[in-house]
């Protein structure tokens, strides 16, 4: 096996969210769009997860945010006014 055939993991921040109804998680940083859903958490990320790699193999790497990663990621809450 050449070097160049050899892969690599690819680690990317996904978003898990919970709603009455279930799970829905979707990646940061990927150009296009990748949603995953499912009862439970694990069925949402393992949804996701095949998703991104269906993404990915349909229209290459190039979906990939190499040149801008994201580092990290959060999670915060405001107020808004009701009108």
């Amino acid at each position: 096996m050449l070097l160049s055939e050899v892969r690599v993991p690819m680690r990317l921040k996904i978003v898990v969210e919970r709603h009455p109804d279930g799970y829905v998680a979707y990646p940061l940083g990927l150009k296009g769009v990748v949603v995953g859903e499912g009862d439970t958490y694990e069925e949402a990320v393992a949804d996701v997860t095949a998703g991104i790699r269906f993404h990915i193999e349909t229209f290459g790497k190039e979906v990939l945010s190499e040149d801008d990663p994201v580092l990290e990621a959060f999670i915060d809450e405001t107020t808004v006014p009701a009108r």
